[in-house]
């Protein structure tokens, strides 16, 4: 086949203890996942159903082995980390009985969805797209992807980030509002699933600002630990 222009790049993910990579198809987000969050956003996590948005797959940055360097976006002086259990689908589906969802999961790794928060907001209030604000290359770093026939499936564990060593966000997965497997299932209804899918499950409280310079050091309970730092 001859192409018109080059094709784009295959986006991958390391698989953790193997040589395999992980191929990135898309990359789902659920918004406001945690309470606490969504309390500090100005929304009511009791009254809302799951909602989600999209990141390009050109968005992953591949983490976890050393330290990897993001740039600092333009257009934004305010540029939010949000540390997240990423979940990586290995089986399609779809309407995916929640019984059934976690059968899809491939495994489970460490990601930050970065954003520029100044953006997102004023798209917010104007009633307008968020993808200036969330969707735009290298915003999201993500580690090695632990499969879930090693390390069993996520449902509890601590979910923390550093910022030059200062604590910012700290929380357990189990308070997820919309848990890995009804996520799966809901989204499954209105799209149907494709292996290399990514799902970021949310993120907790305490979003806040990185600088220039800035050494962010992400973690969830038993997968790798990730160390994220904004080009100087």
């Amino acid at each position: 086949m001859e192409y018109a222009v080059a094709p784009a790049p295959v986006y991958t993910l390391p698989v953790a203890g193997s040589e395999q990579q992980f191929p990135v198809n898309r990359v789902f987000c659920v918004g406001r996942n945690y309470a606490a969050h969504a309390r500090e956003m100005g929304r009511d996590p009791d009254r809302e159903k799951p909602f989600f948005f999209m990141k390009p797959a050109n968005a992953v940055v591949v983490a976890g082995e050393g330290e990897v360097t993001i740039p600092y976006p333009p257009k934004t002086a305010n540029f939010h980390h949000e540390i997240e259990l990423v979940v990586a689908i290995g089986k399609g589906g779809a309407d995916i009985p929640v019984e059934q969802a976690l059968e899809h999961v491939y495994g489970y790794a460490v990601g930050l969805d970065m954003t520029r928060r100044d953006i997102q907001l004023e798209a917010r209030d104007k009633g307008r797209p968020w993808e200036f604000g969330k969707s735009f290359a290298q915003s999201a770093p993500i580690g090695p992807i632990r499969r879930a026939s090693e390390v069993g499936h996520v449902v509890e564990g601590e979910i923390a980030l550093t910022v030059n060593g200062e604590s910012r966000q700290k929380s357990d997965v189990s308070k997820l509002i919309w848990s890995v497997a009804e996520s799966i299932a809901y989204l499954s209804e209105y799209e149907t699933l494709e292996p290399g899918d990514i799902i970021m499950t949310g993120t907790p409280e305490g979003v806040n600002a990185v600088q220039r310079g800035d050494l962010m050091v992400g973690s969830v309970a038993n997968l790798d630990a990730i160390r994220v730092r904004v080009a100087g």
